[in-house]
């Protein structure tokens, strides 16, 4: 920018191709604005060092920039700070913002680098009073706006999580109807202990753009998942006695298999249960306008962690058909 004029514009479009720096200064080129002396803002701190591309700092240096102004702090420590120090370095007058809304747009990259594991993302639904369903089995609580939303959920995330037990229940295909293309095959994880799902379970049929489904499993229930090792991808976590799962070392073996951020739709257990461990970092959940207790209603949370769901802080809340969709960020400590 110079003089308020936009010179040019970009954003990375897909991994392995040019950062939104050297996308805005082509774009400057091909529009025939010189650039030198001219103002770059970005979201991220330009990269400094070699991946798919080389490193963005360079470009800028090149093209005879004068300011930076950088709204937030590149977290892979590869760059941290490392990009401002090579342009200051080299006479580039630098503004850092370190601002909110910055931040916000490298949520998800931010915490699969920093903590080694996944961002999660847990999907809740529940009654106004609390329930899923007013007996055990499928039950279609929501309406059909917000199952549009969790769709296109899906689409933002490298994979859906379910547990066993939905997966048995429900049978679903865990799919994003209608597909997108996606640079990396989009994955589905069914969490098990000590028994596999059925072999004709549909999500573990083939489907175009999606990877293998990942069933996750400690390693003393291995026995138990010796029929699908062919048809899924089995991933077994703990020690070689290990009869309950580690969410915890699940959630670091799945990022090691290539999944930065996990939509979790499972049931009341597993929702529970990864919210007693600390690791979700943000909620949706929607709350449909209906009451379904009774003897047999299943609650939206095993345990009480329901009670402590409703003292959180909400950021957004706003109407999903007639449903309320609310969400929040959770911090580890949950």
């Amino acid at each position: 920018m110079r003089d308020g004029l936009t010179l040019g514009e970009g954003y990375h479009h897909v991994r392995g191709s040019s950062h939104a720096e050297v996308v805005a200064l082509e774009d400057a080129c091909a529009k025939g604005h010189e650039v030198r002396g001219a103002t770059l803002y970005v979201s991220l701190e330009p990269c400094n060092h070699h991946g798919a591309t080389p490193p963005c700092t360079d470009s800028i240096i090149a093209a005879g920039l004068a300011r930076v102004v950088i709204g937030a702090l590149d977290p892979n420590p590869k760059t941290n700070r490392g990009g401002i120090e090579h342009l200051r370095a080299s006479g580039i007058e630098i503004d850092l913002m370190d601002d909110e809304w910055a931040r916000d747009l490298i949520e998800q990259f931010s915490v699969a680098i920093r903590l080694n594991r996944p961002y999660v993302t847990l999907k809740m639904a529940a009654s106004l009073d609390g329930f899923v369903a007013p007996k055990p089995g499928a039950y279609w609580l929501t309406g059909e706006a917000s199952r549009e939303r969790v769709r296109e959920l899906r689409y933002w995330h490298d994979a859906v999580m379910v547990g066993a037990g939905t997966a048995r229940a429900d049978d679903p295909l865990l799919t994003v109807r209608p597909p997108h293309a996606r640079m990396r095959p989009y994955a589905r994880v069914i969490v098990c202990e000590e028994h596999a799902i059925p072999s004709g379970s549909r999500v573990l049929h083939e489907e175009n753009g999606y990877a293998r489904t990942i069933l996750v499993a400690p390693t003393g229930s291995r026995g138990e998942f010796r029929d699908l090792e062919d048809r899924a991808e089995c991933i077994f976590v703990g020690p070689d006695d290990a009869a309950r799962l580690d969410l915890g070392a699940a959630l670091v073996a799945l990022r090691g298999a290539g999944i930065s951020s996990l939509l979790c739709e499972g049931g009341p257990t597993l929702a529970a249960a990864l919210l007693a461990a600390g690791v979700v970092d943000r909620l949706v959940w929607i709350v449909a306008p209906v009451r379904l207790e009774n003897p047999e209603a299943v609650p939206a949370l095993a345990g009480d962690l329901y009670q402590k769901l409703l003292a959180w802080d909400f950021e957004t809340a706003e109407r999903s058909g007639d449903d309320l969709l609310l969400t929040a960020k959770l911090g580890r400590d949950v």
